[in-house]
């Protein structure tokens, strides 16, 4: 948390929106639900050379929220990535963990090739597009939601939750995209959009526009009424619902 300001927007980083399955897991009980918002905000990841580990986060295009040195002995960044409402955070004396000890970290995108093809065009390191072996929990691979066991290409089905990608910061903190389409019932509000900065919102319309492209083409004539599927576009995509075609 940086100036305790808290973002009230829907998460693409969080390990509560990946760890789950295909199966719906939740409570029917109304009396267990949490009454008072607590939302999410701030990831600490362990890193040995803040400089280098600033560069790296910055050149994934995230948003740099904070750089505080007290020019002694403590140094915070905060980096946010786009469209997320949390945030990570790394420096000199903010974690006694050990660098690179961090793994398990969920990017989540409604494209994965598209975030996986800006990525390598930014020059990260990553995997090659892989998904589940149907229930395998062993295997010799690195070990993400599903197991330990990848198979090379997007799960054939194109199932939300279901397909990966996974790279590493300099010290090897562990990172990876899952690709989700269609949420499960009750993760999110889908009468509520909002965007954590104007630069979310041109990104948000950015990807509008480019498939509203596809639209047009796959129609083979100009769509007058564009700013009515822009918005259905992008109240879909944060609500994680079925995309309009």
């Amino acid at each position: 948390m940086i100036n305790g300001k808290c973002r009230d927007t829907t998460s693409s980083l969080t390990t509560e929106e990946a760890a789950i399955s295909t199966d719906e897991f939740r409570s029917n009980d109304a009396a267990s639900v949490a009454r008072v918002e607590t939302k999410f905000e701030v990831v600490v990841i362990p890193v040995s050379d803040v400089d280098r580990a600033k560069e790296f986060y910055g050149r994934l295009g995230w948003r740099l929220d904070a750089d505080y040195d007290n020019g002694d002995d403590f140094r915070v960044i905060q980096f946010t990535p786009p469209g997320s409402g949390c945030s990570v955070i790394f420096g000199k004396n903010v974690t006694a963990a050990a660098p690179g000890s961090v793994q398990g970290l969920y990017l989540i995108v409604s494209n994965i090739a598209a975030a996986r093809d800006e990525l390598l065009a930014r020059g990260v390191k990553i995997s090659e597009v892989f998904h589940d072996a149907g229930g395998v929990y062993a295997g010799p691979d690195e070990p993400y939601l599903f197991g330990r066991l990848r198979v090379t290409g997007p799960d054939p089905e194109h199932r939300s939750y279901r397909s990966f990608a996974s790279f590493s910061d300099p010290d090897g903190n562990g990172w990876l995209l899952q690709e989700i389409t269609t949420r499960l019932a009750g993760r999110v509000d889908p009468a509520t959009t909002t965007f954590a900065s104007a630069n979310d919102l041109a990104s948000a319309l950015r990807r509008a526009a480019a498939a509203h492209g596809q639209h047009e083409a796959r129609t083979g004539q100009a769509d007058s009424n564009w700013p009515d599927w822009y918005a259905e576009y992008m109240v879909r995509e944060q609500a994680g619902q079925e995309l309009p075609k």
